[in-house]
């Protein structure tokens, strides 16, 4: 049993906010993309696509003239770590558990080595199936912060991605009581 679903996040305020603002259907996409990584990577997909689903709500408003700047976007990037911090707080004040919570933000953390000098990182495989699911999504140019999605097509694809979850769930239960 999950503590919060993706809904419950999504209609979090905070979350409307700052996920709407780095774009809702990106947002739901890398969640979808994390959902079919985590089986392959064994990675529990309620804290994949939680993650997923919240990897850039640290996105600043890097706009000029009413549009988003990538280029200055890509110069002063620290949105991984403003979105760790601000996707903890958050779900620690939806009741999720909070080893999972740190988990996720810390996931949120290491999605992009933008903002870290060169080099690589090592990830666990939580970590790398948010990364990998983000540049699956990404486009050029940023292009794929600017998709947009009505709120009504938002919450049944974030309720199917739940019910997905749920049934994961569901079968690991089953798998365990059967072994």
């Amino acid at each position: 049993m999950r503590n919060i679903s993706l809904l419950d996040l999504y209609n979090h305020p905070h979350v409307q906010k700052y996920v709407k603002r780095s774009g809702m259907v990106h947002a739901i996409s890398t969640a979808y993309h994390a959902y079919r990584l985590s089986q392959k990577y064994g990675v529990d997909p309620d804290l994949a696509t939680k993650a997923a689903f919240l990897h850039d709500i640290g996105h600043y408003t890097w706009y000029k003239n009413g549009h988003w700047d990538y280029d200055m976007y890509k110069e002063n990037d620290i949105h991984a770590i403003k979105g760790a911090e601000r996707a903890h707080r958050i779900l620690v004040s939806l009741g999720e558990d909070r080893k999972n919570a740190k988990e996720i933000a810390l996931a949120i953390l290491l999605h992009t080595d933008s903002y870290l000098p060169a080099g690589s990182l090592n990830l666990n495989p939580l970590q790398k199936v948010v990364a990998l699911s983000d540049e699956a999504d990404e486009e050029p140019g940023g292009n794929h912060h600017y998709r947009t999605i009505s709120d009504m097509k938002a919450i049944t694809m974030i309720k199917k991605l739940d019910e997905m979850v749920d049934e994961y769930h569901e079968e690991e239960k089953v798998k365990h009581s059967v072994s």
